[in-house]
Parts: C-alpha cells; structure tokens; sequence
C-alpha cells in the first residue's frame, strides 16, 4: 500500500515483521519481533507477537470479563510494547471476522473488539490468535529514523511464525526463513 502525501511516496510497512537487531538501543526491545499494523505519514503502530506477559493470563482476561474458561485457554497473554499496556488487543487470522476490526493483511486482523473475546470464550470465535496488551508506537518519521540507524530489520510477515512457531523461536526463524542469521547481523551490515 502506498499513500501519497504533498508529492512524496510513503511505502507502508502495515503487515511486516520488525526483527530488532542486535545493535538495538533499546534493551526493552532485545530479540523482539514486531507485527506493523499501520503505518502512514502520521507514524506506526505494531505489537510484539514473541513477548508473553507472565503477570497475566489468557484465562485471567476471560474470568475478569465474566467470561466461560475452558482447559484450551491456558496460553500466554502478550506484552505488545510499552505504550498503554491497559489496551488489550486480539491479532487473529481471517478465518473470523467482526465488525470493528483492521484488516491488515488479507489474512490478518486486529480488534479491541470485547466480542470477539466473547466469541472466542463461546468457540465461535478465531481458530488462531493472539491476546496482546499494550502496543509499541512511533510518531510521524520516527520509524523511518530507527531503521536508518540499524536498530530493526523489516521482512515480509509471515502468519505461521505469529502464529505456529514457539515464542523463544520467533525472532531467529523469521529472520531464517528469509535467510539472515540475525545473531550475527552486526558483522554484515555497515555504514557507506
């Protein structure tokens, strides 16, 4: 997708992968990988899909919506970046749809949507998904300077790595699965 904006192409990053690098500043963000979910002229937005939340529960978020527990909800629930982690987010496949949702690619969706929870507490909800507090944001042309200086690594996303592939695999295969050993990324990459 692109916008067009006083005659400049912005390219959008909405549905790939942020791997960070080893370089990364922040160490709040080691080994993280990042899900864009909107990207514009106005900033980005993501939500890190490898990062459980060990404070909470999957089945905690149920019982405190008074929702049914069921034995296959005992999953983690996600620390999706350090912005507003009182925002819960369900990242899920396309297989479900409902009416407030982002499509941000063809077979991924974002809600905030309460019956979608509801929906998955009922089993009628998304076979896979993700439950995510909290979100990792960027304001206007802040990305685009993070990844000059070589703190992340942006590839194509790929469902089943958010959704099949355990947490502490995610950010070495989804770098592997285009070819980059992200371990040792510093030792091929430099300034010109």
């Amino acid at each position: 997708m692109q916008e067009y904006k006083e005659n400049r192409v912005i390219d959008s990053l909405a549905g790939s992968f942020l791997l960070s690098t080893p370089q990364m500043p922040d160490p709040r963000f080691a080994e993280q990988v990042i899900y864009i979910c909107a990207h514009s002229h106005e900033g980005a937005m993501g939500v890190a899909v490898n990062k459980p939340y060990p404070e909470l529960s999957f089945e905690e978020v149920l019982i405190s919506h008074h929702l049914p527990v069921s034995p296959e909800f005992q999953m983690p629930v996600y620390r999706g970046g350090p912005v507003e982690l009182s925002a819960g987010f369900v990242l899920y496949q396309s297989d479900y749809s409902t009416e407030q949702q982002l499509e941000i690619s063809p077979s991924i969706f974002l809600s905030r949507e309460n019956k979608v929870l509801k929906d998955i507490a009922n089993h009628c909800g998304p076979e896979k998904f993700l439950f995510i507090v909290g979100y990792a944001g960027w304001g206007p042309g802040q990305l685009e300077q993070e990844l000059i200086s070589q703190g992340w690594l942006t590839i194509p996303a790929e469902d089943s790595i958010i959704f099949d592939v355990p947490d502490e695999l995610k950010w070495q295969r989804a770098a592997l699965h285009y070819g980059i050993d992200i371990s040792i990324y510093q030792d091929f990459v430099g300034n010109a």
